[in-house]
């Protein structure tokens, strides 16, 4: 059976007992065999599970249990949803032999920080006085061409029309 047709008749069969806000079935290795449905409030929940518990629903028995964490939509719709950070990017931690390999400092220790040497106090900025002269000015160069070499070549015709 397609993941789609799952999700629809999952739907079908739960949303008799009240508003179904999310369906999630995986057909993946660790979620196969699995469902999730998420319900707005508890009551409807309640409802669905004592009704459809043993319920036979395409050749096997269901056993409907109250999930362990609140669902993502339903955080979403309380306000309470907070993005998961992933451990590795959390915890980045460099080892003192990073640190002298690459010479940077390690996470948490505040270097000197290097600024750029301060314009003296007073002299605002000069124009170069010979820069307006054609004498410093650049030169463009010449294009350099071969006398000798022919570079107008013909170019064979294709014989694509016989």
């Amino acid at each position: 059976m397609q993941k789609e047709d799952l999700r629809t008749a999952l739907y079908m069969l739960f949303s008799t007992y009240g508003p179904v806000l999310d369906v999630v079935a995986l057909k993946t290795d660790k979620m196969r065999g699995q469902a999730h449905i998420v319900y707005r409030d508890i009551n409807t929940a309640t409802q669905a599970l004592r009704s459809l518990q043993k319920f036979e629903f395409l050749g096997r028995e269901m056993r409907i249990e109250y999930a362990k964490s609140k669902s993502n939509v339903v955080a979403k719709l309380d306000g309470t949803f907070k993005i998961p950070v992933t451990s590795s990017a959390a915890a980045v931690e460099v080892t003192d032999l990073q640190a002298t390999i690459f010479g940077a400092p390690a996470p948490g220790s505040a270097a000197p920080a290097v600024s750029a040497p301060k314009a003296p106090a007073g002299k605002a900025d000069e124009l170069m006085k010979d820069a307006g002269t054609p004498e410093s000015r650049g030169v463009k160069r010449t294009r350099e061409e071969d006398e000798g070499s022919d570079s107008d070549v013909a170019m064979e015709e294709d014989s694509d029309e016989e």
